[in-house]
Formats: C-alpha cells, structure tokens, sequence
C-alpha cells in the first residue's frame, strides 16, 4: 500500500478526517500491514443515548475508514453500497480502534470492509461497502 496521500486544500474540511473542520471527527488514519488504521475516543457530542456513539457517526467511521484506505492508496472512489453491522453499543470517551481494508476487486468496483474496535478488541461494528473507481 501506498504511504499515504497528502490532502489537498479543499479536503482538510472533510467531515471525518479534515484537520481544518471545527465540529469534524479528526480522524487520523495510517496504514500498517495493508490496512488503514485510526484510533480515537470520541466526546460526547457525538452521542446518541447517554454514554453511546450515535449509529450514523459509527456508520461515517467505518466509510471513511473503507474510502480513505483507497483514496489515500491514490485511488479515487466512491461509495455504491454500503451495509453496516451493529455488534454493540460503541461507547464514548474509551480509545477506539477504526480500521479498513481491500477485501477483493472486480473491474472497477472494490470491496471494502471496516470494523471498530475496543481496546480489548471486542468488535463493536463492521462495515463492507463496495467501492466504485472514479476518474
């Protein structure tokens, strides 16, 4: 896998991984043995009940964790499908694991899967999207 693609100005506002986005997640993701890795617990706003991550940032974590591993390979793609699995609660305040990587490809499609972690690494949620390349 590629080290990693620098981020253009226009993108440092991304909603998952922009450094520049004041209410953005901040997600920092590396790549270690073929995956994209990220670690980070999240505050409470981004809850839904008391003491839980709401279920749509979970479902943004996994995305980004599955587009960004292609993008910053320096592949460009977006999202065709998208199925998440909830295991458990994803809780707020503890140290998360996000991490993606290439399952297989076909064409210009390529399958993708995520999973968030705990530290103990119970497996709060998965993720598999299928990835259409664009120009």
């Amino acid at each position: 896998m590629a080290e990693g693609k620098e981020k253009l100005p226009g993108e440092t506002y991304c909603f998952a991984c922009g450094p520049e986005n004041p209410i953005g997640l901040h997600l920092d993701f590396h790549f270690a043995d073929d995956k994209y890795i990220a670690e980070k617990a999240l505050p409470h706003e981004y809850q839904s009940y008391d003491g839980v991550v709401h279920g749509g940032i979970v479902t943004t974590m996994l995305d980004e964790a599955m587009g960004g591993c292609l993008y910053s390979a320096g592949e460009k793609a977006v999202t065709a499908r998208l199925d998440v699995r909830y295991r458990k609660p994803t809780p707020v305040g503890e140290a998360l694991t996000i991490t993606g990587w290439e399952e297989s490809r076909r064409g210009s499609f390529v399958n993708m899967k995520a999973t968030i972690a705990l530290a103990d690494g119970t497996i709060t949620a998965e993720g598999t999207a299928k990835m259409a390349l664009v120009d």
